[in-house]
């Protein structure tokens, strides 16, 4: 007999707004966000998402929605889930739950996403030194492949994965992240060397009520302000999983994630259609609504007898992914190589974000030679399937990071000749895209060497 449909667990209508959600979102880390929905392992049941904006970025021509977007209020996720065992038994402390994507896509209906460039003032990206305006590009989906009007003559097949797939913090656990990155925030810029690509981003994005949406808990009430003071952003990924933004968990992958509180507390969100290594652009993937199938295992203990703390306590672990058996194939590449030495030509004692940043430079400054804006190919790259690599981490001075960029997504031969770069008609492309001023003060790093 066949098996019975996927229950759908967490619903999404996408003609409402994430706080009129029928099971309410979330988009901060706590213990005591309450679960939504309860699961059993073994069977596979259906989460609905919004995209991680909540549906504040549109469909149209203008970026101003990207300029002016309220950042506090991302990531929107869906969850908690509470997991229990065949024998009703919940996950507890200690266990590794075992999450298999046995299948996903976007939202029926809604089968478009979006890449974009944020202000350098509201959110920034990597390069945001070099690309301070707010860009978007709208990308449309024919099945597994994606095309858009505002990057014309490129089409790739998605690796389509969720951003984010996390369990609940402990309230130890918690406090340490909390603590380190307050630590980060307040003395990092006068502590540590940073890579000048983050100089004028922030450190750390630490607890804040401003946009706190903590599911089924009320807005107003004491807990809830108490819980808001205390909750983690979604932001970046840290030892329950969260937001790593691993493009190649799609179909078929498993995440073994620990399990820190009763029924482990398992949410997902930030839906990708496709994304390259390094989301550079920061709303780099192609950002979609979607849907995740989902089945999970519990392996009791599993932290002690998997995991490897690395840290002063047990709670210093991290997940292990198992990628899936579905990837697009391509067999010729263009790689790119950057070094760490930065623009001005000061070097760098092995430092891997220059080294990768000087990668992604440099292939966007030869991709502009084909008809491109330089503001289209860092989209691009963000969120087109190609390969980041840490190529050499040992070899002092130099750290060696490659950007490897599959040749069969472009409608011509970008390939180096004899000839020179090609010239004509068929190059010219549209450079009309959704673009905003930049009014802000902080400077902008130019490649004194670089093509216009």
């Amino acid at each position: 007999m066949a098996p019975p449909n996927k229950k759908l667990v967490v619903p999404i209508d996408l003609k409402k707004k994430p706080r009129e959600q029928e099971l309410p979102l979330h988009n901060r880390w706590h213990p005591d966000i309450p679960p939504v929905a309860e699961v059993r392992t073994s069977e596979v049941f259906k989460i609905e998402m919004v995209d991680w904006t909540g549906g504040a970025i549109k469909d149209d021509n203008s970026a101003s929605d990207v300029k002016y977007i309220d950042l506090s209020t991302v990531h929107y996720l869906s969850g908690p889930i509470r997991v229990v065992g065949a024998d009703g038994v919940p996950a507890q402390p200690g266990d590794l739950l075992a999450v298999e994507i046995c299948n996903l896509g976007p939202l029926p209906g809604d089968e478009w996403g979006y890449t974009a460039i944020f202000d350098r003032e509201n959110g920034g990206g990597f390069l945001t030194d070099h690309f301070p305006c707010a860009t978007k590009a709208i990308w449309y989906f024919e099945g597994i492949y994606a095309y858009s009007p505002h990057i014309p003559g490129v089409r790739f097949p998605g690796l389509t994965h969720p951003g984010i797939v996390g369990t609940a913090p402990s309230m130890e656990l918690l406090n340490i992240w909390n603590e380190r990155e307050r630590e980060l925030e307040e003395t990092g810029l006068q502590s540590f060397k940073l890579c000048e690509v983050l100089h004028s981003r922030p450190l750390a994005n630490l607890p804040s009520t401003k946009g706190c949406f903590l599911g089924k808990i009320q807005e107003g009430t004491p807990e809830w302000e108490k819980i808001a003071r205390e909750a983690a952003r979604t932001i970046p990924g840290r030892e329950n999983g969260g937001n790593c933004d691993i493009k190649n968990l799609s179909r078929g992958s498993k995440i073994y994630l620990p399990v820190f509180v009763d029924g482990a507390n398992l949410s997902t969100g930030d839906m990708h259609f496709s994304q390259g290594d390094g989301e550079v652009s920061f709303c780099g993937a192609i950002e979609m609504s979607g849907f995740l199938e989902l089945k999970c295992e519990i392996i009791r203990g599993g932290m002690k007898e998997y995991l490897t703390p690395m840290g002063p306590t047990p709670l210093h672990v991290n997940p292990i992914f198992e990628i899936g058996p579905v990837e697009p194939r391509f067999s010729e590449w263009l790689v790119f190589e950057g070094i760490s030495v930065d623009e001005s030509g000061r070097q760098h004692y092995l430092d891997a974000s220059v080294a990768y940043k000087r990668a992604v430079l440099n292939a966007i400054d030869y991709l502009s030679k084909f008809g491109y804006s330089k503001e289209q190919v860092y989209l691009l790259l963000s969120c087109c399937p190609c390969e980041g690599r840490i190529s050499g981490i040992v070899d002092a001075p130099n750290a060696v990071a490659t950007l490897a960029i599959p040749t069969a997504i472009f409608d011509q031969d970008i390939r180096p000749k004899a000839n020179k770069v090609p010239v004509g008609p068929r190059l010219v492309r549209n450079p009309d895209i959704p673009k905003c001023p930049y009014e802000g003060n902080l400077p902008t790093t130019k490649n004194p060497s670089a093509s216009v």
